[in-house]
C-alpha cells in the first residue's frame, strides 16, 4: 500500500478548542511550557495548528514534547 503523501491539514483555534476541551488561555499557556504543539503563522494575525501534531498531543498529552 502506498504511503499517504497528502499535506498536513491546518486547523484553526476553534477546532483546537473543540477537540481538546481546553480554554484558549490554557492552550497558549501550555504552548509556552512546551507541552502543546506550537501554532504556525498563516497570514497576518491568523494562526493554525498542524492536525498531525494536534492528534499526537491528543493521543498522549502527558508525554508530548515539541
Amino acid at each position: 500500500m502506498d504511503k499517504d503523501t497528502s499535506p498536513d491539514r491546518i486547523v484553526r483555534i476553534h477546532a483546537v478548542l473543540d477537540r481538546t476541551g481546553l480554554s484558549r488561555s490554557t492552550i497558549y499557556r501550555i504552548i509556552q511550557e512546551g507541552t502543546f504543539p506550537k501554532s504556525v503563522k498563516l497570514d497576518g494575525r491568523a494562526r493554525g495548528w498542524r492536525e498531525s501534531e494536534l492528534n499526537r498531543w491528543i493521543a498522549s498529552p502527558a508525554t508530548y514534547r515539541r
